[in-house]
């Protein structure tokens, strides 16, 4: 038989768990042909000797629903062995919605998922009105790697309702008219349907996102079209019930609720906090008490600290804050001549000690909110420890504020410190990541663009919780990223390798695999920033059978494809 890829003397682990194996790999079609000793020829033959070849990586929570028109190659996900992603997550799409009344859904994302307006409106040709267009708009663009999209709930309000969605309840009519969206969207090829009911998620001019202002009721009978339809995973960005025992109660027993009545699978995404170390443990027990009593839900959690990344090219805390605030206005050079100025660096350290810890986002950052320097991190190589900026200031008896600013000077300005905000306890992160009901997904890719990066959460399992901390196996780790997802997003045919199975490969060096440390560019559409990430160790990435990036440079080869749901003719 004659191959397209035969990739030759690599260690196959194939993502479902089982031990490594060595063996070729013979691609055909797009689709795995052969596993075993080839002795046939082939198109092109990949020597993966002293490397790993894998399933490619299913990243389940990403927001990469505008950035697919203008970012064909789909980074910084790519560059980490990502070959599929889920957008629309958290109730934020695109569609349904005409290009008349575009900018509803741009109020939408550009504060809630600090997506910028000016990127959208450049880098996206509006052609569709409702999901089924917009997801044929999605088969038709040129992609690297495979998408499945969510009907988002915000978009759905706002092409019903208009600008009532800000501000209403939805009547009966409007529900009606929102059921018969989600029926054809679930028909067309939508993976699922998503809202948010967080208080994070808030538009440009600090109101509700059009989600936030549906009844539960509203969104019981939505999620129950999918349950009629008996197609459909849905995600919801949960309410913030705080310390409020009454409160979480009622919100869980909703949520168990609702995957019972309707039998849909219902996902959330859950960290660890700080100051409620063990509050976690209920959802995961939610997750567990739904299963034995006949519903189906799954957990999606991270894989480190969540880290909000800040630098005086970005954001730093202290942007709102009297002469603060005149200062970060200024272009770079004015603002490293002021930091060096010595009268000036004094009133501003001064003004910054004042700052009381806050969790309260500001000037529109999500994670820009007053620090806890004990928590904020010199961000100076790849994978953790890393030291604080709490601990370098006591050793050098200085104000932390004054350790930051020595350290952005003697860099450009173009240091990058890590402020966790979540998942502070890695003991707490290892034990979610293993339990048997939860997915290691939440890369957020697309999204808080210029806040967070965390497209390399998947590496960072391989680098550090494999071959660092050696608390997983390699195979352990690879099915947590392939077939675990793959399964409970039913993306058939991807996340194994077997025979006839769509040919979505990695191929990686495990001694060298990580991520490289964000970087701050400014090629979004309209010269908009945003942080970027790649990573080394990573020989070849593989979509439906052809090389996309070899050592983690495109070849030019954009095979990705539109992964529709099952009910899609």
């Amino acid at each position: 038989m004659q191959y397209d890829l035969i990739i030759r003397n690599g260690t196959v682990i194939d993502g479902s768990g089982m031990a490594r194996f060595r063996a070729d790999i013979g691609v055909a079609g797009g689709r795995i042909a052969a596993i075993g000793r080839l002795r046939e020829s082939a198109r092109e033959v990949i020597d993966a000797e002293g490397h790993v070849v894998a399933p490619g990586i299913i990243d389940g929570h990403t927001h990469m629903d505008a950035q697919v028109f203008w970012d064909a190659l789909g980074t910084s996900s790519c560059w980490h062995g990502v070959t599929s992603v889920v957008m629309g997550n958290c109730g934020f799409s695109l569609a349904p919605c005409g290009e008349r009344d575009k900018h509803l859904v741009m109020r939408n994302l550009e504060r809630a998922e600090d997506i910028a307006r000016e990127a959208m409106e450049a880098g996206i040709k509006w052609s569709w009105e409702t999901f089924a267009q917009y997801l044929d708009a999605v088969e038709r663009a040129p992609k690297g790697i495979n998408y499945a999209a969510y009907m988002g709930h915000s978009a759905l309000r706002t092409y019903v309702m208009g600008e009532r969605a800000f501000s209403e309840e939805a009547t009966e009519a409007d529900i009606e008219a929102m059921k018969r969206e989600v029926r054809d969207a679930i028909r067309a090829g939508a993976i699922g349907f998503t809202t948010s009911r967080s208080s994070t998620h808030e538009t440009a001019d600090r109101r509700p996102v059009a989600s936030r202002l549906a009844s539960w009721e509203e969104v019981r009978q939505l999620v129950g079209e999918m349950g009629e339809l008996n197609a459909g995973v849905f995600e919801i960005a949960g309410e913030q019930t705080g310390a409020d025992p009454e409160r979480t109660r009622d919100y869980l027993g909703r949520l168990k609720a609702l995957a019972l009545e309707t039998g849909v699978p219902v996902t959330f995404g859950q960290f660890a906090h700080r100051r409620y170390p063990d509050d976690w443990r209920q959802y995961v027990g939610l997750a567990d008490e739904t299963a034995q009593a006949g519903g189906r839900m799954f957990i999606q959690v991270h894989s480190r600290p969540v880290n909000g990344v800040n630098s005086f090219q970005t954001t730093m805390p202290f942007d709102s804050l009297p002469m603060w605030r005149e200062i970060r206005k200024l272009q770079l050079e004015e603002q490293k001549a002021a930091l060096r100025n010595p009268e000036t660096r004094r009133k501003l350290v001064e003004i910054a000690r004042e700052r009381r810890r806050s969790a309260e986002p500001k000037n529109g950052q999500l994670f820009a909110m007053g620090p806890d320097f004990q928590w904020w991190w010199v961000a100076d190589k790849p994978l953790p420890p890393y030291r604080s900026v709490a601990e370098i200031a006591a050793e050098l008896n200085q104000d932390p504020v004054d350790v930051i600013i020595d350290l952005a000077l003697k860099t450009d300005l173009k240091q990058l410190f890590f402020q966790t905000v979540a998942n502070e306890n890695q003991d707490h992160v290892l034990e979610m990541m293993r339990h048997p009901r939860c997915v290691v997904t939440f890369s957020d890719s697309g999204a808080h663009v210029s806040q967070l990066m965390d497209s390399s959460l998947q590496s960072h399992v391989l680098s550090y919780w494999v071959r660092e901390k050696q608390a997983l196996r390699l195979e352990e780790a690879i099915r947590m990223l392939t077939f675990v997802p793959a399964s409970h997003w039913g993306l058939g045919e991807r996340g194994l390798l077997r025979k006839g199975w769509a040919a979505d490969i990695m191929i990686f060096d495990p001694d060298k695999i990580t991520p490289d440390l964000p970087e701050l560019v400014y090629d979004l559409p309209a010269g908009a920033r945003r942080l970027r990430q790649k990573a080394t160790g990573i020989m070849a990435t593989i979509v439906n059978g052809e090389v996309v990036l070899r050592n983690n440079q495109h070849t030019g080869a954009l095979p990705g494809r539109l992964l529709r749901g099952p009910l899609a003719a």
